[in-house]
């Protein structure tokens, strides 16, 4: 199976993928070797199914936002191998100060904010807050404490008295906040 993903990805698309993401040609092998084992259908894209099966990820509360973070710029509801790459991008450590576009402290805060702005309308409501939370500690919090926690950090984030919060409330709020760090993955060469 190695080599049969290997001589699927020919030179200059290692080099465009590598451009894109910052990802090493050793990363971007790897990783499609990893993405062609999860494609069990061997049509060269990835469903919502074929990432459900992920172990790692099924166990995690977050699940369901993670997923749908692949297929946000996804107009059939399948992921190729580059656009699994650019999702991945957003949880490459930043080296050296090598950063590129989709791994910049700017663009973590903006993948992290979409994963709560579940209506995808710039904002972060009450009610989008207390649903990510509820995905986060399932019924170990009493819905009283999870809507107090939920009006609490919108009190506290929303510069703007909105009732929201935005996502330079986002920003704000996580100032102070290793991003670059909490939102990396170390991949292996």
């Amino acid at each position: 199976m190695g080599n049969k993903s290997s001589l699927l990805l020919r030179p200059e698309e290692i080099a465009q993928i590598q451009e894109e993401t910052g990802f090493t040609p050793n990363q971007i092998e790897r990783l499609y070797s990893r993405f062609t084992s999860l494609d069990r259908g061997d049509c060269g894209t990835l469903s919502r199914d074929d990432f459900l099966r992920i172990p790692e990820l099924a166990i995690n509360p977050l699940c369901d936002r993670i997923v749908h973070a692949f297929f946000a710029d996804s107009s059939d509801d399948r992921v190729n191998f580059r656009q699994f790459m650019n999702v991945l991008a957003h949880f490459r450590p930043i080296k050296d100060k090598k950063e590129n576009k989709l791994n910049s402290r700017e663009d973590k805060l903006k993948f992290a904010f979409k994963m709560y702005d579940l209506d995808d309308d710039g904002v972060i409501s009450r009610d989008e807050l207390l649903s990510i939370l509820h995905m986060m500690v399932g019924a170990n919090i009493s819905q009283d404490q999870l809507v107090s926690i939920a009006e609490r950090t919108i009190l506290e984030a929303d510069l703007c008295c909105q009732g929201k919060i935005s996502f330079e409330d986002f920003c704000k709020a996580l100032e102070r906040t290793d991003v670059e760090q909490k939102m990396s993955i170390r991949f292996l060469n």
